[in-house]
């Protein structure tokens, strides 16, 4: 293969931003865009016009029926992945999709099989694992470098961040792009959306969740859009307790305001505590701790002290300089783990397994609340 044939299934805000590296000239030498598909029609067409002999469609059906096409990344709101990944593997294509593969195990496990059955790659974001510092952090607890691991905390407040991106505020068909579904079932909602970076990294970092209970509900039942009032059908308001086994626990929330650091946003890394010592963000008992690419990460404009933004964004694998003023570099960075397993045969420490793992903890976290019973986890990765 000299150039993998990519389609973006989207042409919304997350694609908007992940199309520019692929004009970059390391990325172009390696794959080709020549498809997208949105059920906008004139937002697909501007997006098809970055790139030379690339079609627009206003169906993925029309998109996935062209043979020139390998594989396919999935950008489009979570309600219609499951739908959407299993449509693109039975055409043949290989498939990257972004964060959350599928709402539940079930489509996971079916998604996990077919892939299986037709030798075709399937990797979901997000890789958390990618990135050197949840690296060390696994190494450090492993060394026991904060004695036996007692406790950690990590998780997200959803807030009104996706109401303020620019993709929403014009009145074209390249700004207008609707939020609304983040606000509804099925895949809306902060776990899904947020927490699921925290949760990627926190199993990554100690391994599968046992058991799962849960608090969750709807704090802010309507939302203002752009001047309209949306009602809000899923639960922005959850906090979830994790049994790792050996009496190892962790919290992990998905909430409708407030973070564990304070001026942080998104706590995607979260805090770990032992018997002899505890590992905040980028700190080791409140020192900095090394780590592949931390003097790289320091150079950048935020001095390279917040973990999942910045200057760490700065030292994932693909991301040389032509990336650098980029957005969405950890999600440019999961595509091309497809792209190397597909043209070379490399294989990514991101898996579907494990995607498939955090789903199950998102679904039975809203069961145990439902029910008030705390639920057993059956899947590993």
């Amino acid at each position: 293969m000299t150039r993998l044939k990519l389609g973006f299934v989207g042409a919304g805000a997350i694609n908007s931003r992940l199309m520019p590296h692929f004009l970059v000239d390391d990325t172009a030498a390696t794959v080709e865009v020549i498809g997208v598909c949105d059920p906008v029609l004139p937002r697909a067409t501007a997006a098809a016009e970055r790139f030379d002999n690339c079609k627009a469609y206003d169906s993925l059906d029309a998109m996935l029926a062209d043979d020139r096409i390998d594989a396919v990344t999935i950008g489009s709101p979570i309600g219609l992945h499951y739908q959407q990944v299993r449509a693109a593997l039975i055409a043949g294509k290989h498939v990257h999709v972004n964060k959350t593969m599928t709402i539940t195990t079930d489509e996971a496990d079916d998604l996990i099989e077919l892939a299986r059955s037709k030798s075709l790659v399937l990797l979901p974001s997000p890789g958390e694992m990618l990135r050197p510092h949840n690296r060390r952090i696994k190494e450090l607890i492993d060394t026991g470098e904060i004695g036996q691991l007692s406790w950690a905390v990590c998780g997200a407040a959803f807030g009104n961040y996706h109401v303020a991106e620019p993709e929403r505020q014009g009145h074209d068909a390249t700004t207008n792009v609707d939020p609304t579904w983040y606000f509804k079932n099925p895949g809306g909602g902060p776990l899904y959306d947020l927490t699921v970076y925290s949760l990627h990294g926190l199993t990554g970092i100690l391994g599968p969740v046992k058991r799962v209970t849960a608090l969750s509900g709807t704090l802010v039942p309507q939302r203002s859009l752009n001047g309209a009032t949306v009602d809000v059908d899923v639960h922005d308001n959850t906090v979830m307790l994790l049994d790792f086994g050996a009496n190892k626990f962790a919290l992990a929330y998905g909430t409708a305001a407030g973070n564990i650091t304070p001026g942080v946003e998104f706590d995607f890394s979260g805090r770990y505590y032992g018997t002899d010592g505890e590992i905040i963000g980028l700190e080791l008992n409140g020192e900095p701790f090394d780590y592949e690419g931390r003097t790289t990460a320091r150079q950048a404009p935020d001095g390279g002290i917040h973990p999942n933004f910045g200057g760490n964004e700065l030292i994932l694998p693909h991301t040389t300089e032509g990336h650098w003023g980029l957005q969405e570099l950890h999600v440019f960075e999961d595509i091309m783990q497809m792209v190397d397993w597909v043209r070379d045969g490399k294989a990514s420490v991101v898996t579907a397994e494990h995607a498939r793992h955090v789903i199950e903890i998102i679904e039975l976290a809203y069961l145990a609340a439902e029910t008030g019973q705390t639920q057993a986890l059956r899947t590993q990765f």
